[in-house]
């Protein structure tokens, strides 16, 4: 990746390093990457690079991410997602001050990146100390979803988050997560994908009342989620008690496919697909 090697500072070789966490491409010769590398004081940061019209640009520090990681703790970039070319979210998580784990959003806006900023709300929910982006998705550029989770002392909960017009709205629960999650241990929002429409869908897991994880969808339609579903079927398939949904993706409204694993009578996990037409 063009620059990524100067910002390792050309460091030892068993010390720094860099890796790429995600890919997106809205147009042929039109991609982003999302990762971390590593200085020669084995410091973490994160870096984002764009390609336009199949030359890549150089890669560049995350604006504002390490000013929020100031602690110096673990920070990711988990997904990233373009709208269009040159219009893009990237989601993760860094360290705050007081060594909590937050999840992040960062804008970049027709080719620059704006500064990255805490999900707004997050931090509230987040009393636990631990949260993350785990999927962005955008269906245009600046309307966008953010899903991952957060923490409430032991167990991890779902959260949701959409980008309307490129301002970021409040983090919140899944609707009809809780209901489902009848075990009371902990849920997750794994995946995300929009349409260009700008209709979502999000996928997960959850905890049943025999403490059995079994994975979930949820679909939104115009900022407004529907309620989440066990994914049809996949209880019954799902004997040994380990299921999720990893994997959504829309390429138009109400047309959807998911894909994830589920553990059979003997323990063993199987992969699953499952459609929404």
């Amino acid at each position: 990746v063009p620059g990524l090697r100067a910002l390792e500072h050309g460091g030892a070789a068993d010390v720094a390093g860099s890796w790429i966490d995600s890919v997106a491409c809205p147009s042929a010769g039109n991609c982003a990457v999302g990762g971390a590398y590593l200085d020669n004081s084995g410091n973490q940061y994160v870096f984002v690079a764009g390609e336009r019209d199949g030359v890549w640009g150089t890669a560049i520090q995350v604006p504002g991410l390490a000013a929020l990681n100031a602690a110096g703790g673990d920070v990711e970039v988990n997904s990233l997602s373009c709208g269009t070319a040159g219009n893009c979210v990237a989601g993760g998580y860094y360290t705050d001050d007081d060594q909590d784990i937050q999840g992040f959003v960062a804008i970049e806006d027709n080719g620059t990146w704006g500064t990255a900023t805490e999900v707004p709300g997050l931090a509230a929910l987040n009393t636990g100390g631990y949260a993350e982006v785990n999927s962005v998705s955008c269906g245009t550029a600046g309307s966008c979803l953010a899903g991952g989770y957060y923490t409430d002392g032991d167990h991890a909960q779902a959260f949701v988050a959409i980008e309307d017009n490129g301002t970021w709205g409040t983090a919140t629960g899944v609707p009809g997560l809780a209901a489902l999650n009848t075990g009371g241990r902990s849920t997750q929002v794994l995946t995300v994908s929009c349409t260009p429409t700008g209709d979502c869908a999000a996928g997960g897991f959850y905890s049943d009342r025999s403490h059995h994880r079994q994975g979930f969808v949820a679909s939104e339609d115009n900022g407004v989620w529907g309620t989440t579903i066990e994914v049809p079927g996949l209880g019954a398939l799902n004997a040994g008690g380990d299921a999720e949904v990893s994997s959504v993706s829309c390429p138009s409204p109400g047309d959807c496919a998911a894909g994830g694993f589920y553990a059979d009578q003997s323990g063993h996990h199987q992969g699953f697909v499952t459609q929404a037409r």
